[in-house]
């Protein structure tokens, strides 16, 4: 009678704390996505000025396979990090891409074209990458989808004219569900989540920004902290997402 209710209180126990963390998880209070993204043999960074000055080879040993590198936003502005990023971070052996913030401000096609002017060949390198998210008070005062989906796909397609494979779309849960879902099913997608695995798209995303607050060593900027990603395959697999042609 006393081992069963020994037994009854351990579970009990454990029931409570796998609710609590539940509770947690849910309320974002704690971060899982850490372990979770454990079961991702391929993982990367995404970087901007935000890293400053980065030692690309100290930076490529830590067990990263890609990084995307921020190059444009809207129809005028270049991350001041880029030419350097971009020209260094080749030089390892990494899977570099290069991507850009989108504005909500600007006309579609006129963005793509900042970012071809900018970027210019991609050849073996990863495809170009839209990065949509909210900015300023664009979440109080969204824009309308009509006009957001137009210019999105303007730029899409503009891209994928001169690159010859789709973009992939980085975005936001809020984002996704207000303007990407049911319209740009057919491009890759790359979500933000960083409390637990993504549960969007049919479940199909390409990328994965598991976690902002990573720290690693090889980076000297205003901000500490480093995006960390997954691929949803293999690192062979990974090649498949590389410009071919242009």
């Amino acid at each position: 009678m006393k081992k069963k209710r020994k037994i009854y209180l351990i579970l009990t126990c454990i029931m409570l704390m796998i609710g609590i963390i539940g509770i947690l998880v849910f309320q974002k209070k704690i971060k899982i996505t850490p372990v979770l993204a454990g079961q991702f043999e391929t993982k990367g960074v995404d970087v901007s000025h935000y890293q400053g000055t980065i030692d690309w080879p100290t930076l490529a040993k830590q067990d990263i396979d890609f990084a995307f590198i921020k190059a444009t936003e809207g129809s005028g502005h270049v991350d001041e990090c880029f030419d350097d990023n971009w020209q260094e971070a080749e030089k390892t052996d990494l899977s570099i891409g290069a991507y850009h913030f989108f504005s909500f401000d600007s006309e579609g096609e006129r963005q793509a074209q900042f970012y071809i002017d900018t970027v210019g060949s991609l050849q073996g390198k990863l495809a170009p990458v839209v990065d949509v998210e909210f900015y300023g008070d664009k979440e109080s005062n969204p824009p309308s989808k009509d006009e957001v989906v137009e210019q999105l796909r303007q730029m899409l397609e503009t891209l994928e004219r001169r690159y010859q494979m789709k973009p992939v779309i980085y975005t936001t849960y809020q984002v996704y569900h207000r303007y990407i879902k049911d319209e740009f099913a057919e491009y890759p997608l790359w979500i933000r989540n960083v409390y637990y695995q993504p549960l969007v798209a049919g479940n199909k995303w390409t990328f994965w920004q598991y976690t902002d607050t990573a720290v690693l060593a090889g980076y000297q900027g205003s901000e500490k902290y480093i995006d960390m990603n997954v691929f949803r395959g293999s690192r062979e697999e990974l090649q498949k997402c590389m410009v071919e042609c242009e």
